[in-house]
């Protein structure tokens, strides 16, 4: 069996993970709202998985304010596709 993967442990990055596969990408606050967390936690959330290379981001500007758009890199897409599989398996193996 596969292993899980030691980043998306963490139940707000793999969930972050997971919402990042219903868009291209996504504005930070957006990101932020949606797992319910501070603007530091999310932070140290996206630069773990930047470093593994899980998740890509920019700045830029919308609606005349400075924003960060993030977006799931496509190592990310495999790993998650990967970690979600092993954790079905573990699943099945369930009465």
């Amino acid at each position: 069996m596969a292993e899980l993967d030691k980043h998306l442990l963490a139940p707000a990055r793999l969930k972050l993970t997971t919402m990042l596969t219903a868009v291209s990408e996504v504005e930070f606050a957006v990101l932020r709202d949606g797992l319910g967390v501070s603007d530091s936690v999310l932070s140290k959330h996206l630069a773990t998985l930047a470093d593994a290379g899980y998740v890509r981001s920019r700045k830029g500007t919308y609606e005349g304010r400075r924003t960060t758009w993030v977006a799931l890199s496509p190592k990310g897409r495999k790993v998650l596709h990967n970690h979600v599989a092993v954790l079905r398996e573990i699943i099945d193996g369930v009465d």
